[in-house]
């Protein structure tokens, strides 16, 4: 049985899964591909390159392209310095906004390749898939090296793939409609087999997991919206640098994309000032709640909205990983899976003995599981912009990690023991809205 073909009647293309996908993914390559030209064009066409030839024009769309990828390029350029020595970095600030674009292209691909696969032979489209992908990206990073900008061709050929295959995954799960039909395995009836006390634990850490979760989105949101309100209070310094820069409405627009392209790091950049660990823009500067010390900064609009100098209200940012964390002790709450507390109970008769422990282990459990979540993001956003200062941008993962997952930790604390208060509350008001309704 297809994975969905009894539903939808779509079989997909006459042709050997492995050739579909290798089909699928140049599709999304060449479309990922067009994506980045087309700017570079319009800027190309403005004459805003001093070189207008066609082979550089080539190239440095390759190079984007592998740019958005997560492939970080080699700069190699003439120094400033009197001796006109060569310089040498990495480019490796990727803008994970333009990474979504291929990582969407792939998530329909995988849907795709999902209705046209049976359960057990999805893995030969995928694997076409990857090949192909794979190919593509190394034949571009072999075409776009140049003296000055240096690409390894491992890391074209490799790095490519992570966000097309999870992209591809995530897309061919969403149309199986579970794990156990995408790769045949029955989950239920393997849980089935363990013991009792096996799934209460798996119940337990798979809710704290989701819990953690939880509370990294709910902290990333509160992040992006202060952000947001940032640029929006800065506007008029975000415009008065596009002005002077007189880039004309093609250039503008440009660097408009560049720092879309950019806004999901800035978010995360958001989350770790929030945290009070801070961030770098530039070797030996920080960014923080507290007090901002930066050198100086290329003339991008978008860092016209840092905010400077000491902040008197600025320790108030540090309640947002904590109110995260309330929600995510209060999701806990409501989910019912703290097995722990209850296996506690049973050991241990003092039951303002084993509510506070368990509380504190799972505010512990789930601040790691956060702190953990947001090193990762802080990894995927912090990188080196090439060479001099800009060589260290975004934040310390481990620094962001501890920060978040403690303050995260304390609030699931005060959420989950003030959840049953929050649960009164509401049923208390559903219960007043309810005569309110049945009159009407």
């Amino acid at each position: 049985m297809k994975l969905r073909a009894d539903q939808t009647g779509d079989r997909g293309l006459p042709m050997p899964l492995w050739l579909q996908g290798a089909l699928e993914s140049a599709q999304a390559a060449v479309i990922s591909a067009l994506a980045v030209i087309a700017p570079i064009v319009a800027v190309w066409s403005t004459a805003g390159f001093k070189d207008t030839g066609f082979d550089f024009l080539a190239r440095l769309a390759g190079q984007a392209w592998l740019l958005i990828h997560g492939v970080p390029l080699l700069l190699d350029t003439v120094g400033a310095g009197a001796a006109g020595q060569p310089e040498s970095g990495t480019l490796s600030l990727i803008p994970l906004g333009l990474t979504l674009i291929p990582f969407l292209l792939a998530w329909r691909a995988g849907r795709r390749l999902a209705r046209a696969s049976y359960t057990d032979q999805l893995w030969q489209a995928l694997l076409g898939s990857w090949l192909m992908y794979g190919a593509f990206g190394f034949a571009t990073g072999f075409l776009c090296r140049t003296p000055e900008v240096g690409v390894s061709l491992w890391f074209a050929s490799i790095v490519p793939l992570i966000p097309v295959a999870l992209g591809m995954v995530i897309g061919a799960r969403r149309e199986a409609g579970s794990w156990s039909r995408l790769i045949g395995v029955d989950a239920v009836a393997w849980l089935s087999r363990t013991s009792q006390h096996s799934r209460w634990a798996g119940s337990y850490l798979g809710s704290a997991v989701t819990a953690g979760f939880v509370a990294v989105m709910a902290s990333l949101a509160m992040a992006a919206a202060l952000l947001a309100a940032d640029l929006l209070i800065h506007w008029n310094l975000i415009i008065a640098v596009y002005e002077a820069l007189h880039a004309g409405p093609v250039g503008g627009a440009a660097l408009t994309l560049a720092q879309l392209g950019y806004l999901p790091n800035l978010a995360v950049f958001a989350l770790a000032w929030t945290s009070g660990s801070g961030f770098a823009l530039g070797v030996g500067s920080t960014a923080g709640p507290l007090a901002t010390a930066v050198g100086p900064l290329p003339t991008v609009p978008v860092f016209a909205a840092l905010p400077s100098g000491a902040l008197d209200y600025g320790f108030v940012a540090l309640v947002v990983p904590a109110v995260a964390g309330v929600l995510a002790g209060w999701w806990f709450l409501r989910a019912g899976e703290n097995h722990f507390d209850e296996w506690l109970s049973i050991k241990v008769k003092s039951r303002w003995f084993t509510a506070t422990v368990s509380t504190l282990v799972l505010g512990a459990l789930i601040g790691t599981v956060a702190g953990l979540l947001t090193a990762g993001l802080a990894w995927l956003a912090r990188g080196s912009a090439g060479v001099g200062r800009l060589t260290d941008i975004g934040p310390d993962p481990l620094l962001t990690a501890l920060f978040v997952g403690v303050e995260t930790g304390i609030g699931v604390v005060i959420g989950y023991a003030a959840g049953p208060w929050l649960e009164r509350r509401q049923r208390l008001h559903e219960a007043d809205l309810e005569p309110a309704a049945n009159s009407d």
